[in-house]
């Protein structure tokens, strides 16, 4: 990997990573239901005008239902649920939380697919629960009620992208990645716009919040899929999807840094583990390994 694919991964990681440190920030304030939505619409508008601009506007009409689909298990459903987890826990636990997708996305595909779990595969769920115990139960924070529903939140959304991925690898095979989030943005906006006159903020954001949503929707949303896009072109799709193990890291260190979230040994053993049973269940990536065709869709936390 050349020095400025490997600067992209890093930004890239970095962006997705601070996904959750913007979610925490404004999510308390406008509600998950209208952070979600001004995210997902201001990141598929800024996306519609990057491909109006570059004349690269793909083809809707013919799968329109597929990306309506994707629209909501890939965006609107656990973006949302992920923003309303950060309401009550912290920030970097919610991003390690999230890097059991693609523990959910090979549950799925033995489920839905009936691929088979080899041996390394089961002990690496095995070790992924294991990793999610530690975390829950020696966390910093007091489990109270709101408190579990919100790591099952996290959960459910990690499950919802593992959900997503397989259906993209069966219904849209060949479809361009920048179409699939292109739509799917816009797709999520439309299935949440309803919801929006329910769930307005009861008190006017302040300026950090606003350039938290700008940042969620931009940063985080439109420009990481640009860079993944680019890395996926460049690398291959395999390469590319080390961000899986990155973001997460960035999400611990933004909370931390910027938040003085609380770290405790037993969150680097717990993250640690989960680092450990996401390479034993994907495999690692490896210099020489060949890079598939298709572009796996865990795209964005």
């Amino acid at each position: 990997m050349s020095p400025r694919d490997l600067t992209a991964l890093l930004v890239l990681s970095a962006l997705w990573g601070g996904s959750f440190l913007f979610m925490r920030i404004a999510a308390p304030v406008l509600g998950p239901v209208v952070l979600i939505e001004l995210r997902v619409l201001i990141a598929g508008l800024a996306l519609l005008t990057f491909a109006v601009a570059t004349r690269s506007l793909p083809s809707f009409r013919v799968r329109w239902r597929q990306f309506l689909v994707i629209g909501v298990v890939n965006s609107a459903l656990p973006f949302l649920l992920i923003s309303a987890a950060t309401v009550q826990i912290t920030a970097s636990l919610a991003a390690t939380l999230n890097a059991t997708t693609p523990l959910f996305g090979a549950l799925v595909a033995a489920v839905w697919l009936g691929e088979r779990l080899s041996w390394g595969k089961g002990a690496g769920l095995l070790l992924g629960l294991m990793g999610v115990a530690l975390l829950v139960g020696f966390g910093p924070l007091p489990l109270t009620s709101p408190v579990w529903l919100s790591i099952g939140a996290s959960l459910l959304g990690a499950l919802s992208y593992g959900v997503a991925a397989v259906y993209t690898k069966l219904r849209m095979t060949g479809v361009p990645p920048f179409a699939l989030a292109l739509y799917s943005q816009l797709c999520a906006a439309v299935v949440l716009l309803p919801a929006v006159p329910f769930a307005l903020p009861t008190v006017l954001p302040s300026g950090v919040v606003i350039l938290s949503v700008l940042a969620l929707a931009l940063l985080s949303t439109a420009v990481a899929y640009l860079l993944y896009f680019g890395l996926i072109q460049r690398v291959g799709p395999t390469r590319a999807t080390t961000v899986t193990y990155l973001s997460p890291a960035f999400g611990i260190v933004w909370g931390a840094l910027l938040l003085r979230e609380p770290l405790t040994l037993w969150s680097f053993l717990g993250f640690g583990l989960i680092l450990a049973s996401v390479a034993l269940v994907t495999g690692p990536v490896l210099p020489g390994r060949q890079a598939d065709t298709q572009a796996d869709t865990e795209l964005g936390a």
